[in-house]
């Protein structure tokens, strides 16, 4: 009896590939790497376009800068393991008195729309000090990742996290979720000054790092 010729050609194939499994230990020490360089220009308005209604909530301290005049800049990095038991953020600025920083977050909302809270920086201690030499480095845990049960400002009574799929109510709490949304470029990083407390001072969007 003749072996069918496709069915050759398959089992070739699959003799080819590499089937054997790799040490577990790999993944907690191979990495997921995002990056996003942030610049005024990601934010989508100037801070001149507040809502009149936040505007005394927000507390603006300074006059603002048009964003094309501003020269902040900054660079940011969020990796995770591929086990999804760490991650961590790298971050880097130029630009901004530390003095002036009064919020630091990761949001989610896709480029050029203003998104919830996802992990606040603020959490970590006084970010003047914390960025005092225009440097961060730290490592995120799932008690990182937000759940706030109001959005501030925005649309009252939603959830202040990301929904882990659309058109679910299921709310980002896992590394592993924040993950998911880092992966759909729906991430960005967000540094609040006192002259840019609403928009921000600059923006950056979340995409795999380049080789």
């Amino acid at each position: 009896m003749r072996t069918p010729l496709l069915f050759t050609l398959a089992t070739t194939t699959l003799l080819t590939l590499s089937a054997h499994a790799k040490d577990p230990a790999l993944g907690a020490t191979t990495f997921t790497v995002y990056e996003a360089f942030l610049s005024p220009a990601q934010e989508p308005g100037e801070e001149s376009e507040t809502p009149k209604l936040l505007e005394k909530s927000l507390g603006a301290t300074a006059p603002s800068t048009p964003r094309e005049a501003r020269k902040s800049r900054g660079h940011g990095v969020l990796k995770f393991s591929k086990d999804l038991t760490r991650a961590y953020v790298e971050f880097e600025m130029k630009g901004v008195n530390p003095a002036d920083i009064l919020m630091f977050h990761i949001h989610c909302g896709p480029p050029g729309v203003l998104g919830p809270v996802v992990v606040d920086f603020g959490e970590l201690g006084n970010l003047s000090k914390t960025l005092a030499e225009g440097r961060l480095t730290v490592e995120l845990t799932h008690a990182n990742v937000v759940f706030i049960k109001d959005m501030k400002g925005m649309k009252p009574g939603l959830p202040e996290s990301c929904p882990a799929e659309l058109g679910f109510l299921a709310q980002t709490k896992t590394l592993a979720s924040l993950e998911s949304l880092a992966r759909k470029g729906v991430l960005y990083f967000n540094l609040h000054t006192k002259a840019h407390t609403y928009y921000g001072e600059m923006r950056g969007q979340l995409y795999p790092a380049e080789p």
